[in-house]
């Protein structure tokens, strides 16, 4: 047994040698844990910011232009008025504006005759999510205009008006409670890095060996399969775990100022596993790859598939039944159902153990299946 680890250990200080002495990939790695997890943090936004607006009123009236000032930023930036639809069609059409906003001629007459009136508002929604969220926004701010129109009209005081029966809609917004972007996209981002290294590192390491033919000789070698490949999971292991601790506690926490409520250590411990999971993914991945060039488009390719079926950015319940099905092999989706649950909602193990389950699972079949493959190859 002591020489059994001793082996191990020797392995994985090779392994962090070679690493070492790479200082190109070193660069990359650095970049993907610091710079890269910044920009997705700071420059991605999920809300509705400036989106530019035109208008064709064909009122003028003091009602068309209340209700085109209050297409205002933060949420849209009125870029001025076109004379006509064939004008509005072509900016539309070129991307120079996100929507028009088309207001009838006798608007306001008819608002003040209690004529039902309508306001178009032709949207570019090439975007999905900038169309669907312009849409929304406009239709909040055409409703609130009717309800102050139609107080005023009735010449109802602030009194008055704060008498009348309403539904009033509360609501709490838990973890987040200021909506910052900068927290979901700075963990999903590197999740994702985590989740490209973790198969790519251990991966590289093996094809590298295939490359240089030294791959034969450790085969041929007193080491077992397990000796062999474990040690480049470990050590690529150790570097990620490193790199996960200089992007939260280097860029994630104190620039974003994400409000961590969980234990570091069941995270780091979470990562690990997940680490050691999507490993086996790589694994597999240096057994049929015949050089680094076949072995990082294999990755690419395995990559997004475990990406779109991780449910960061369309949650289950919006998937077809067997995309959901897909789901349940997709090791991101336990990892990142723990990750929020432990950063943002404090989540002990006692919450998150059915995903933690589902992981261990996963894990111990790639890795398993990584190493039959090496075996039966080089065996």
């Amino acid at each position: 047994m002591h020489t059994y680890l001793d082996r191990i250990i020797a392995m994985t200080l090779k392994e962090l040698k070679q690493l070492l002495r790479d200082p190109m990939l070193l660069l990359i790695i650095a970049y993907f844990f610091t710079a890269d997890v910044y920009m997705a943090g700071s420059g991605i936004n999920l809300n509705l910011r400036n989106a530019a607006v035109m208008v064709i009123d064909n009122d003028h009236s003091a009602a068309s232009r209340e209700l085109i000032y209050r297409f205002r930023l933060p949420y849209f930036h009125f870029q001025g008025e076109v004379t006509g639809k064939t004008q509005a069609e072509d900016l539309l059409n070129k991307g120079k504006i996100l929507a028009v906003l088309d207001i009838p001629e006798n608007f306001q007459q008819h608002l003040l005759q209690g004529q039902a009136t309508a306001v178009q508002l032709q949207v570019d929604s090439s975007n999905t999510v900038l169309g669907t969220l312009a849409s929304a926004y406009a239709t909040q701010i055409t409703a609130d205009f009717g309800q102050d129109f139609v107080t005023s009209r009735l010449g109802l005081t602030n009194t008055e008006t704060a008498a009348l029966p309403i539904i009033e809609n509360r609501f709490r917004v838990l973890y987040n409670p200021n909506q910052v972007d900068g927290w979901f996209m700075s963990i999903s981002e590197l999740l994702t890095v985590i989740t490209l290294l973790s198969m790519l590192l251990p991966a590289a390491a093996a094809v590298r060996e295939k490359e240089r033919g030294t791959i034969e000789q450790l085969a041929v070698s007193p080491l077992s399969s397990l000796q062999i490949l474990l040690p480049k999971v470990i050590s690529m292991g150790l570097v990620i775990l490193l790199g996960v601790a200089v992007c939260l506690f280097c860029i994630i926490i104190p620039l974003f100022h994400l409000p961590v409520k969980g234990s570091f250590g069941l995270f780091f411990s979470v990562t690990a596993l997940y680490v050691f999971t999507t490993s086996g993914i790589g694994l597999f991945i240096a057994t049929i790859s015949k050089s680094m060039a076949q072995m990082t488009m294999l990755g690419i390719m395995l990559l997004m598939p475990i990406l779109l079926l991780s449910g960061a950015w369309t949650p289950p319940e919006a998937m077809p039944s067997a995309m959901r099905m897909g789901m349940t092999i997709s090791p991101l989706y336990y990892y990142n159902e723990m990750s929020y649950a432990i950063l943002l909602k404090g989540a002990g193990i006692e919450i998150v153990w059915d995903s933690l389950l589902g992981l261990s699972v996963l894990g111990l079949v790639f890795f398993n299946f990584g190493v039959w493959r090496f075996r039966r190859q080089f065996g």
